[in-house]
């Protein structure tokens, strides 16, 4: 948790920064606008704040899901095979690729504030289904392949976006947002044996 906490932290501020130099640098806003963020400094911060830690979480989860995931299937599923750990390239391969699809939508969600109502339906929806995607089969290549995780995935995807919506949900309130990555991963790992119990290769664990 310390460790998950602590790279969110890091990066979030981070990602701010970069967002707030874009802005300034990128973007040639009026007068007015410019007045208005410099006065509401500390509320546009934590509006950022909100749109970025679902691309932070993605790659954390790239990162840590392996720790998180191990604790938790020795704790709630001690008589299971344990899952196999993934490659390291793969695991930040795939940590990376989830983080710049995931920074892209909520980057679009930030610039849509001024439409009420469109930022959170791309905010909830985007990362509802992208988060659920990637917790869920980062959690289930632990034990089948790649392909099998995606198909899984498939068969369930009602679910899994569901899944995914209440992990976008937690991830938009501050404070609690940044246990984010710990909570989607015992989540999703207790999701993925609940399913594959149902899709018949629940002790099948890739070699």
């Amino acid at each position: 948790m310390i460790k998950c906490v602590g790279f969110t932290l890091a990066l979030l501020a981070a990602l701010i920064v970069a967002v707030e130099w874009s802005f300034t640098h990128f973007v040639a806003w009026p007068d007015w606008i410019e007045t208005a963020i410099q006065w509401l400094g500390g509320l546009a911060l934590v509006a950022a704040s909100i749109f970025l830690i679902p691309p932070v979480t993605s790659l954390i989860a790239g990162l840590y899901l392996d720790d998180i995931a191990g604790q938790v299937e020795r704790s709630a599923f001690p008589s299971d095979p344990p899952g196999r750990e993934l490659p390291t390239a793969k695991s930040i391969w795939l940590a990376i690729k989830f983080f710049t699809v995931v920074l892209a939508v909520n980057l679009l969600a930030l610039f849509l504030l001024l439409i009420p109502g469109v930022n959170l339906v791309a905010f909830y929806v985007g990362n509802g289904y992208l988060l659920g995607r990637e917790y869920f089969e980062l959690a289930a290549m632990r034990h089948v392949s790649a392909a099998e995780a995606k198909r899984l995935r498939k068969s369930n995807r009602l679910t899994v976006l569901l899944c995914g919506l209440l992990i976008a949900g937690l991830a938009s309130v501050p404070i609690l947002n940044l246990v984010t990555p710990l909570f989607a991963t015992g989540f999703m790992v207790r999701m993925y044996k609940r399913m594959a119990v149902r899709g018949g290769f629940s002790s099948r664990v890739v070699g």
